[in-house]
């Protein structure tokens, strides 16, 4: 063989081997870390489902289940640091393990998106590789309590004892959680600065579940019976678990005037299908499909060590946080909250 083509051959190889080693960041040889914090919740499922369609064919990606349970959770993102994943989505278990959880990842350098439980501004702050994805809580509350002031005001007869006042039970998410703490207060304070006066009968905290607002709302129509107004919950699953309780005693049923009226948060479409049968008012639409699209966008971005708004039109807030905006749902739009779950 002649030495000159021999030598182009073996310049030729090298510059191969060269090339296939400078890809290590191709879409091919990507793999990213997801942890969600419980798969049984109704709405982080779609959140889920969303990812996980979004994600098939553009990297390989590991999704685990939290159980709710924070320990196991911490398990999984050693298991992933081990791993070498180029960046980790995280849906906390509890907020407050954001700065232990930091602590473990920035020494790897790996880059983390948080999702729907939103860490503390100091430990966004803390770490130059982190970001969020989700909300502003208040606007949920803000939007329900929009939706309660129309209804109430357009329905007098809902005032059973004629006092002016709304008489109600609050079904709350859990303790603690920046969207339970927000969407509770913003509420009550949207009902007062609109002038219609509240009294609450009582407060119980469900943690999102469907079969614990059962039970409490269980308890609540034993005791309050038709001195009930208006049921407000921090989300749907919870406005579920309480309408299936007060249909049990032939509220919400038909046309007799055996009602309570009820407003959640999510738009799920358990919900909607409530909304569009008349036996519940409203609910607040944070859409799963735009969240998870934001979730992929920013992690593909921060995988392949590009700057995490890369090709999106998506604004970072003063934690790093990319908001997606909330939208009320009634029967007037109830289209709008279809869409979102297709």
């Amino acid at each position: 063989m002649n030495k000159a083509i021999l030598t182009f051959m073996i310049i030729s190889l090298f510059l191969l081997i060269s090339c296939t080693n400078n890809t290590k960041n191709s879409d091919d040889e990507i793999e990213v870390g997801i942890t969600i914090y419980r798969y049984d919740d109704s709405f982080i499922s779609f959140m889920r489902r969303n990812i996980e369609t979004m994600l098939n064919g553009k990297a390989k990606f590991i999704m685990n289940d939290s159980e709710n349970d924070q320990v196991k959770q911490n398990d999984q993102i050693d298991a992933a640091i081990q791993r070498n994943v180029n960046a980790l989505a995280i849906n906390l278990v509890d907020p407050a393990s954001a700065s232990f959880m930091i602590n473990k990842i920035k020494p790897a350098g790996i880059p983390v998106i948080f999702f729907n439980k939103e860490p503390s501004k100091e430990d966004m702050l803390s770490y130059d590789k982190a970001w969020y994805v989700g909300t502003l809580s208040e606007e949920s509350g803000n939007m329900q309590g929009e939706i309660v002031v129309k209804a109430w005001n357009s329905n007098p007869a809902w005032d059973k004892n004629g006092d002016g006042k709304i008489q109600y039970v609050l079904l709350k998410g859990e303790a603690g959680h920046p969207d339970a703490e927000a969407r509770t207060e913003r509420i009550k304070a949207v009902l007062t600065n609109n002038g219609i006066e509240i009294e609450q009968l009582d407060e119980q905290t469900a943690n999102w579940d469907i079969l614990q607002a059962q039970t409490a709302a269980d308890a609540w129509i034993e005791k309050y019976g038709n001195n009930i107004e208006f049921i407000f919950s921090n989300n749907d699953a919870m406005a579920l678990g309480a309408l299936k309780s007060i249909q049990k005693q032939g509220y919400n049923i038909g046309d007799n005037n055996k009602f309570i009226p009820i407003v959640g948060v999510d738009a799920i479409p358990e919900i909607i299908e409530e909304i569009k049968k008349g036996t519940v008012v409203g609910t607040v639409l944070q859409s799963p499909k735009d969240q998870a699209k934001a979730i992929v966008d920013m992690l593909l971005n921060a995988a392949k060590g590009q700057d995490v708004l890369a090709g999106t039109e998506y604004k970072l807030d003063e934690v790093k946080g990319v908001r997606v905006p909330y939208r009320a749902i009634t029967l007037e739009n109830i289209n709008e909250a279809s869409e979102a779950y297709k």
